[in-house]
């Protein structure tokens, strides 16, 4: 048994350790697919230099940071540490008090500030059953960009490789721990009750809210009383793999009523563009590139932001956003890194199709 701790314990550290002037483009696959959330950026002697999160790289991308940089660009560079053989009450109470934020993962070292060990604290805690977030899907726009497919079928029940998008979407919600899912209906909303039911058979519990007409993209939520908790709000068109974990850690992190998922946008102009003062040339960029972020349709919203909300009419996530900076309330963006589209267009669907044959979705 010993042994095999042991064994564990080394496939932990070599899952997790990079050197230290990896580049954050070479490291972040690695990240994203180990199953330590973390990467412990060490020198050539195995000594601990830093580390860098999921929660690092996304403020990274906020800052402009290039990923054609080394990790440390990005990383946290005086990381939280223990003492290898630390009792677990210790490192538990360490993770827990050491900063604003809870840590997930914590380095063990030796004297020499070499890396020993590293505790997540599900080895401590456990994992949770369920994640403190309800779900709110709005599926009840007409899809009329996407006609003739959305002649007999709401644009939420389109299928890729084989399976309502819909269904993909609560498979998501469900994978992350959600459970409790609102979804608004007006377009054919038989097709989609009809199908899902009360959700039992997709491990989920799902209540209905219908439209009686378009209400926007935040109307439906002024219907709703205040819910006890935070809420996961998401587009009933948007595909993607979106860390619903992180992004509620993130919302807590920055003490957010509202959190906006946004994405990453790039503009290339086709042309040689010049920089005139009047008459005199003093600049050129041929083909430049601009970077924008763009709104994903992915929100956490607070319970506060409900007495901001009509109890009736057309209303959209943009008007609840303007009302919040109106009155100085915090809103914050979360960046998607995972795969993300919105199939809100013939070419968008046949390229969600084609991302799911090359393997770039995984169901």
């Amino acid at each position: 048994m010993e042994k095999q701790r042991d064994n564990e314990r080394k496939e932990r550290i070599a899952e997790a350790v990079v050197p230290l002037r990896t580049l954050l483009s070479e490291a972040l696959p690695k990240l994203y697919l180990s199953h330590t959330g973390i990467l412990l950026l060490c020198d050539g002697d195995g000594v601990l230099r830093g580390t860098l999160t999921d929660g690092d790289v996304r403020r990274a991308i906020l800052k402009g940071v290039s990923f054609d940089l080394p990790c440390e660009a990005a990383a946290n560079m005086s990381p939280i540490t223990a003492p290898e053989g630390v009792d677990e009450g210790r490192a538990l109470e360490l993770m827990i008090h050491s900063r604003k934020v809870p840590l997930n993962q914590l380095p063990l070292v030796d004297d020499r500030g070499r890396v020993k060990g590293l505790l997540l604290k599900t080895d401590l805690v456990g994992s949770p059953a369920e994640l403190p977030l309800s779900a709110i899907i709005m599926a009840g726009g007409y899809g009329t960009r996407l006609r003739p497919l959305t002649e007999e079928l709401p644009k939420p029940m389109l299928p890729v490789g084989g399976r309502p998008l819909l269904e993909l979407t609560l498979a998501r919600l469900r994978e992350a721990g959600i459970k409790k899912v609102t979804v608004t209906t007006h377009y054919l909303p038989e097709k989609i009750m009809d199908h899902f039911g009360d959700g039992s058979d997709f491990g989920v519990e799902i209540s209905y809210l219908a439209e009686e007409e378009p209400l926007g993209t935040a109307g439906a939520l002024g219907l709703m009383d205040p819910p006890r908790g935070p809420v996961l709000v998401i587009n009933g068109d948007i595909l993607t793999q979106a860390a619903f974990p992180a992004m509620l850690e993130f919302h807590r992190e920055h003490r957010a009523e509202m959190t906006v998922a946004v994405r990453q946008y790039a503009l290339q102009v086709p042309y040689g563009v010049l920089e005139c003062q009047g008459h005199r040339v003093c600049g050129l960029q041929e083909k430049p590139e601009y970077k924008f972020m763009v709104n994903a349709g992915i929100y956490i919203l607070e319970p506060t932001v409900w007495a901001l909300m009509p109890k009736a009419g057309r209303f959209n996530m943009t008007d609840l956003i303007e009302k919040l900076m109106a009155k100085d309330r915090t809103v914050v963006s979360f960046p998607v890194v995972e795969y993300w589209l919105d199939v809100g267009q013939p070419g968008d669907y046949r390229r969600a199709q084609d991302d799911l044959k090359n393997g770039e979705i995984r169901l």
